[in-house]
């Protein structure tokens, strides 16, 4: 499969705009992010990872520089245009509690099915199918509220999934779920990379999955700046002990692997 620019970020400063003030929390940022390539976003709390997701899929705008989505950019998109194009998944631990899981599902379709927001044989189909891939077709329908904190993460991306966008972007897919459901949930990420061509750029705490599940990294701190590549490229570098000062992080390129203790 090709590998493909679907977001570009060309020297672009994140934060928000009050009156007269901007805050800018991240500045001069430039990178791309690939179809077919599962891209981890790393940083400390306060780096700005959640600004910069939101940025990236509109929900607002950078302060300063452009962003290109699938070649246009960003600001030339119209809401209903983004809905189709960029698929988010944002961490809503009590989100929808008396709905059920094909209910939930089926919002993704919402792009497409109008005022009314009918559903068409072919959106069920479509429905049944991201219900499938995340291997729930036997909670279907339950409500999400009896649902495990891992069966509704996977309901979340379920829906994103039906939305049928080329770019996934998720906050912290993995937080509050146990070390088995975390690592299924980034393999399932993976594999749709792979397998369905997608952009998929998410953000975690998780240093050790990410290194060795993602593609690429992208490294954000205020001081530091933005630094990406694939998780060899930075750790054969040192650059990823650089930005954790607290994470006793070595490389072997012999045998390509991180120890991480």
């Amino acid at each position: 499969m090709k590998r493909r620019p679907s977001i570009q970020l060309n020297d672009v400063a994140t934060g928000y705009s009050g009156g007269n003030k901007q805050v800018i929390i991240a500045n001069h940022l430039d990178s791309q992010l690939f179809s077919g390539e599962l891209t981890c976003l790393l940083g400390s709390n306060g780096a700005g990872k959640s600004t910069l997701l939101k940025t990236i899929a509109g929900f607002q705008p950078p302060l300063a520089g452009t962003i290109t989505l699938m070649g246009r950019e960003l600001t030339e998109y119209k809401p209903t245009e983004i809905g189709k194009t960029i698929g988010v998944v944002l961490t809503e631990k009590n989100s929808a509690p008396d709905m059920t899981l094909r209910q939930v599902v089926e919002l993704g379709r919402s792009p497409y099915t109008g005022f009314w927001g009918r559903l068409s044989a072919s959106d069920r189909g479509i429905v049944s199918q991201a219900i499938a891939t995340m291997g729930l077709t036997h909670l279907e329908n339950r409500v999400i509220s009896t649902l495990s904190d891992g069966e509704r993460q996977k309901t979340f991306i379920a829906k994103a999934i039906a939305q049928q966008t080329p770019i996934i972007i998720l906050d912290e897919p993995t937080a509050f779920l146990d070390y088995p459901s975390k690592v299924e949930i980034m393999q399932l990420l993976r594999t749709l990379c792979h397998t369905a061509g997608k952009t998929i750029f998410l953000s975690t705490h998780d240093l050790d999955l990410a290194l060795q599940m993602a593609d690429r990294i992208w490294l954000l701190d205020k001081e530091i700046g933005l630094s990406t590549g694939t998780p060899a490229e930075l750790g054969a570098a040192g650059t990823i002990g650089r930005y954790f000062d607290n994470a006793n992080v070595s490389y072997s390129a012999a045998d390509r692997r991180f120890i991480i203790y």
